[in-house]
């Protein structure tokens, strides 16, 4: 992608679909903007935003004002032209000019300042809205691509700011609500799906919401293979932890039985266990550990280390989308598991509707053509992938989106989470982190030849 190639169609958007896109951004970033509250400034105190509630994460403060201070980057200064509002705050919410265990130290806006910046932002954005062009011949603006860029990256911080809640010590102030029912699947399910040998289109070249790792779709040869019909439950995980999983390094990488011994640890993160029966914390609550929940909360090594224990492997990131998107019937890639149908409640559990997984075998109408069930949803995926470009990439519209985390270092996580928004959400979209990380919701299932 380059800046004479427009993300879609060289034809010029009518009048009736420009005032319908303006209404579509206008209503995602009010509906984005509410949850950032509803995480932040709604329920905590300016004692508790401003803490670190770990070195892994950003004060909560810290992420309400990132989340503005980028809106204002990209929809005003680069998407309109509009003069810099507070030019001297840009470096402290460059989240790649400081760290985050140093952010606390740095003179960062305090809860009202933030709020008052971030919705001083808001106000000029959406009066520039009422008339921006979507130009084809504009990559940053055709189709509204910066805007909903933008809408996308504070939808991934309030996953973030979720992760901090999980984290933070204290009284709950995460209540959730009365969610739908949960759809299962009545009739016995296999534990495995075959997808069989042949090709597939990975990635995409015209979903507007698109970013530029998931670009550009090519055409993609795999052998035959098996995977996990479900994500791995707890009850499934356990079973490795009880045969004593954690103390075998046969069953470990070199790298994760080194992690393993550094660490010290012997179950997923805010597990516990009290005479005898499991336990977890999740958000300032000690509950009993639901067995039939997809396990999240483990890093890399430990998903690679209970494949192995299971006589199976991590999927790759090529077999997951192939698995998730592809109808070998047809020969046609979906956006989502179920199809091009935006999701819906019967479909997966995403968007914070609750606050934990869904029990395995859930949302069958959620099922991708091969009848894997969840792979959008419930927890993110690890697979054995390495972060990288596809062949063709280009980075768009800046390098530090994606190109900077390509080699070895980051593992591919596929398919979002229950605390993932739809909008950030597809069977493309790509997500990415270091193998040691579990403060995510992040789980897996396995994947084996045929």
């Amino acid at each position: 992608m380059n800046e004479t190639e427009p993300l879609t169609s060289s034809d010029a958007p009518t009048e009736t679909d420009t005032e319908r896109l303006r209404e579509l951004l206008a209503g995602e970033l009010e509906r984005v903007r509410a949850r950032s509250f509803a995480l932040t400034t709604r329920v905590l105190d300016e004692d508790e935003l401003v803490k670190q509630h770990s070195r892994l994460m950003s004060p909560l403060v810290w992420d309400l004002a990132h989340v503005g201070n980028y809106e204002e980057l990209w929809l005003l200064r680069a998407a309109v032209g509009v003069a810099p509002m507070r030019p001297e705050i840009d470096h402290l919410y460059n989240a790649f000019e400081h760290p985050r265990a140093e952010r606390p130290s740095l003179p960062l806006l305090d809860p009202t300042e933030a709020e008052d910046y971030i919705g001083l932002v808001r106000r000029k954005v959406l009066d520039s809205l009422a008339s921006v062009r979507f130009s084809p011949d504009k990559p940053l603006l055709a189709d509204g691509f910066v805007y909903r860029m933008v809408i996308q990256h504070e939808h991934q911080h309030d996953e973030t700011m979720l992760a901090t809640h999980q984290l933070r010590r204290g009284e709950p102030v995460l209540l959730g609500t009365d969610p739908p029912p949960v759809p299962r699947v009545t009739a016995p399910t296999p534990a495995e799906v075959l997808v069989e040998a042949g090709e597939f289109v990975m990635g995409t070249s015209t979903d507007p919401w698109a970013y530029d790792n998931e670009r550009p779709a090519h055409v993609v040869n795999l052998p035959a293979f098996w995977i996990d019909t479900t994500p791995v439950c707890n009850a499934e995980y356990v079973a490795f932890v009880e045969d004593g999983g954690y103390d075998n390094p046969r069953w470990w990488s070199p790298a994760g039985w080194e992690w393993r011994q550094r660490s010290n640890k012997r179950t997923p993160a805010f597990w516990l266990r009290s005479d005898g029966e499991w336990f977890r914390r999740r958000f300032g609550r000690v509950e009993p550990l639901p067995m039939d929940e997809p396990v999240q909360h483990v890093c890399w090594y430990e998903a690679e280390a209970y494949a192995r224990w299971a006589g199976k492997r991590l999927p790759t990131e090529q077999e997951w989308e192939k698995a998730a998107s592809w109808d070998p019937v047809r020969k046609v890639k979906y956006r989502y598991p179920w199809g091009d149908e935006q999701a819906g409640a019967e479909h997966a559990n995403l968007g914070q509707v609750r606050l934990q997984p869904t029990p395995v075998g859930s949302f069958p109408r959620g099922a991708s053509p091969v009848g894997a069930l969840q792979m959008v949803g419930d927890v993110w995926e690890w697979t054995s992938t390495s972060f990288t470009g596809y062949p063709g990439f280009r980075a768009f519209p800046y390098r530090e989106y994606s190109e900077v985390f390509f080699g070895s270092k980051y593992k591919v996580l596929r398919g979002g989470s229950w605390a993932t928004d739809p909008t950030a959400c597809r069977t493309t979209f790509r997500n990415w982190d270091f193998p040691i990380r579990r403060q995510i919701f992040v789980g897996f299932r396995c994947a084996r030849d045929a």
